[in-house]
Formats: C-alpha cells, sequence, structure tokens
C-alpha cells in the first residue's frame, strides 16, 4: 500500500487568508520512500484546499467524492460552498466508513460568511476548528515552536515564514518527511501557489 502516512502537513489562518502546506514525500509502511513528488494538497473547490495523510489511496477516493458533492452543493446553492461545509462533507464521509478507510485531513480555505478557516478532520471523522493545525510523524518535532512562533493576525508574510520554518524543521528532523515543500495562500482575492525545492528551504543551526 502506497502511504503518506504521519508525514508533515498543516494550516494556519492569518489577517485575510489562511496557508495550507505540506511535504511532498510518500513512503510504504512509513519506511521506504515511494515517492518524492507526491502533492498533498488537493483542491476541493475554488477557495477550498485539503492536505491528505494516511493512506494515499483511500486519501484519494475521499477527497473525489467530496469534491464531487462539494460542487453539487455549489451548483444546489447558487453561491461558493462555505469552508466548513466542505469539512463536514469529509468528516461525513471519513465518519461513514471508519471501518475501511485510513486517512485524515486539514481543510483550509475562505468563504464570504467567516473568512479564513482551518479544520481538522481526524481519522474516524472528528471535526475540529483550530487557527492552526499541525499533523503528522513531523509535527512531534514542531509543537514547541509552532505554539512559541503562532501569533492571531499575522500579515500574509508572517504568515508565510511561520509555515515554511515548520515545514523545513519537520522536513529536517523526520526521516519519511522531505522533497519540496508545498504551500497554499488562499485569500478572497483568490490562490496563491508556493512550491520551496528542498535545498532552498531554511536552514537551522543543527542541520
Amino acid at each position: 500500500m502506497f502511504n503518506t502516512p504521519d508525514h508533515h502537513l498543516g494550516g494556519v489562518t492569518f489577517n485575510g487568508g489562511v496557508i495550507i502546506g505540506s511535504d511532498s514525500r510518500a513512503s510504504i509502511g512509513g519506511y521506504y520512500v515511494s515517492s518524492k513528488t507526491i502533492n498533498k494538497l488537493i483542491q476541493v473547490h475554488d477557495r477550498i484546499f485539503c492536505c491528505i495523510a494516511g493512506s494515499l489511496a483511500d486519501a484519494q477516493a475521499v477527497t473525489k467524492a467530496a469534491k464531487f458533492q462539494i460542487s453539487f452543493h455549489s451548483i444546489q446553492m447558487e453561491s461558493p460552498p462555505l469552508v466548513k461545509a466542505a469539512a463536514s462533507v469529509l468528516r461525513e464521509l471519513c465518519y461513514n466508513n471508519k471501518e475501511e478507510l485510513q486517512a485524515g485531513f486539514i481543510t483550509a480555505g475562505w468563504d464570504r460568511k467567516k473568512g479564513p478557516q482551518v479544520y481538522t478532520v481526524a481519522l474516524g471523522g472528528m471535526l475540529l476548528s483550530q487557527p492552526f493545525t499541525i499533523g503528522g510523524s513531523g509535527s512531534t518535532y514542531i509543537y514547541g515552536y509552532a505554539d512559541a512562533k503562532y501569533k492571531p493576525d499575522m500579515s500574509k508574510e508572517e504568515c508565510l515564514q511561520f509555515a515554511t520554518n515548520a515545514l523545513a524543521l519537520a522536513m529536517g528532523r523526520d526521516n519519511v518527511s522531505g522533497g519540496v515543500a508545498h504551500l497554499v495562500v488562499i485569500t478572497e482575492e483568490g490562490v496563491e501557489h508556493v512550491v520551496i525545492p528542498g535545498d532552498k528551504l531554511p536552514k537551522f543551526h543543527d542541520e
């Protein structure tokens, strides 16, 4: 089974938007690297993305079904979907299939009702709203950094630096995280994709 198990991914809000990011390494069983170029950031609607973790097959199946349901919901409502509605679709799919699935998600996006938002959809279907969240085995190494450096109402530049540093720290310490850093900046104006090669990521004193 191809997994993206417990690597590093996260989402964080800033003043006017949200950033979601991940590494690009996939592994088999958490030990053998099967790909260095997986994009774990899936666009489920215009301004809504999710990070995938766990079984790659399960995550792809869930996001494919979610994209269809979210698109259909948007057509019915004749308006873009709310971020919470998209996260709730993922939650329902995970909960209804909790005995078979091995996949979790971080959903982030922007809507006109609540602005930037981040939601965690855990294994089993738990849904949790947070100003920022990190996940995966790489996150074990950076909880202290994230708690110390996160602050509400960061600027876009501050938030991008925060997310980039967090990814760099996790990828530098976790043997099954690596490759390039994928980041997506989501605001009212639109979506911006940022890709940072591994050799261009920030370096820290012990690397």
